[in-house]
């Protein structure tokens, strides 16, 4: 059971049957209409997973709603139904849709318009769903005002912290196959399984949006500005150093074609290697749970952690450079590969680095603030400007009235 209160899908089927059932109720006894099934449609698509996608969609829904209405009647008045009438309501309403930005439910706007432009009583009807419609997004809204949906963000840290356990994999298991004579297919099998961290990567930027959206407007939710950024810029890093994997896993399919089944390092420094892939592959899982750990205690368990398994990577790593740099100078043609494996490395220490993510964070956070600075500054400056215009249109005395106040 507790597992299903953390699933979206779950509490989103829940929910939405509640607020649907609910508005269907309330349009029974205020609609004229023997069947107002407008109402729980509308409560339907207004119910999301979080309040905030709930408040916008609702404004979109009812504005596509009443545009389809307004355009039905027009057509109305001047022709009735036809095939070509038909033509041009679709038309119409699909090119207001766009106009009026109703984003998903441009639809939505030609399929009221034909609805209503299909009965007798066109402006009965009409209004008659513009009713239901408002009933379904105002219990839609209310319902979730008066039992606000979940905050995601512990599914959107099991998210991230299952991603990094599975590049932990990954990268122990490119270490492995460095220590032995692994087969051109094998190799490739690995190139594979890194390139397929991408779909991971889209996962996680899902469940990742649903947290962030879950935190605006949430008057449950302090600091949620902080919470949305610690958290983006996390999988931000996460996924650079995908990146750097599968880069890594390409290193590893060039070195396994050109030793064509012999071994790919000599024993000593492939030891080297891998624990320096050891040490990197905890401080992957340690990041992770330095991002989605939410006491702060526990975060600075974390970090301490982080910093101690990237010292080891690092010390590992000189280690497995001097050894490196040997067989580099003994095999000249393919230093190139042995360079991209320590630079490679390289990237993904120096991106879990906690004060190289400090400075990210601040980064990020100082650029959210000067963002919502700036809208409040447009949205003041417009609103002065809306406040000023009849006293402009005025005239002489606008102009009068105008220097007095400045004065």
């Amino acid at each position: 059971m507790a597992r299903l209160r953390r699933d979206p899908f779950a509490v989103q089927t829940v929910r939405s049957t509640a607020a649907a059932t609910l508005s269907y109720v309330v349009a029974l006894r205020l609609s004229s209409e023997p069947v107002p099934l407008t109402a729980p449609l509308t409560a339907l698509l207004v119910v999301q997973v979080t309040l905030y996608s709930t408040l916008t969609t609702s404004l979109r829904r009812v504005n596509s709603v009443v545009v389809g209405v307004l355009i039905a009647i027009a057509f109305s008045v001047v022709v009735g139904l036809s095939w070509w009438s038909l033509a041009l309501v679709i038309l119409a309403s699909l090119l207001v849709g766009r106009l009026v930005r109703v984003e998903e439910f441009v639809p939505e706007v030609a399929i009221s318009a034909m609805l209503v432009l299909g009965v007798t009583q066109v402006s009965d009807t009409a209004w008659d769903r513009v009713l239901e419609t408002l009933i379904g997004a105002v219990v839609g809204m209310v319902f979730n005002l008066v039992l606000a949906p979940p905050v995601w963000v512990d599914t959107a840290g099991d998210s991230i912290d299952g991603l990094a356990r599975r590049m932990r994999l990954l990268l122990l298991d490119v270490a492995d196959e460095f220590t032995g004579a692994p087969p051109v297919a094998e190799a490739a099998a690995r190139l594979h399984e890194a390139r397929r961290l991408d779909n991971d990567v889209a996962d996680v930027d899902g469940a990742l949006r649903t947290a962030e959206d879950s935190l605006r407007f949430n008057p449950r939710v302090k600091e949620g500005l902080l919470h949305r950024v610690v958290l983006r810029t996390g999988l931000d890093t996460l996924e650079i150093c995908t990146v750097v994997l599968r880069v890594l896993a390409r290193t590893l399919t060039d070195m396994a074609k050109h030793k064509e089944g012999q071994r790919l390092l000599p024993e000593r420094t492939a030891l080297a290697v891998r624990e320096t892939a050891q040490y990197t592959a905890d401080a992957l899982v340690s990041f992770a749970v330095l991002v989605t750990s939410p006491a702060t205690a526990d975060a600075e368990a974390a970090e301490a952690r982080l910093a101690g398994e990237l010292r080891a990577a690092r010390a590992c790593r000189d280690a497995a450079a001097d050894q490196l740099l040997a067989v580099a100078l003994a095999e000249p043609g393919r230093w190139q590969l042995y360079g991209a494996m320590l630079a490679e490395i390289d990237r993904v220490l120096d991106e879990l680095d906690p004060e190289h993510r400090g400075r990210r964070l601040m980064e990020e956070l100082d650029r959210q603030v000067r963002e919502r600075h700036e809208r409040r500054r447009r949205l003041t400056s417009r609103n002065r400007w809306r406040a000023l215009r009849p006293a402009r249109g005025g005239g002489r005395a606008g102009a009068r009235a105008e220097v007095h106040a400045d004065e």
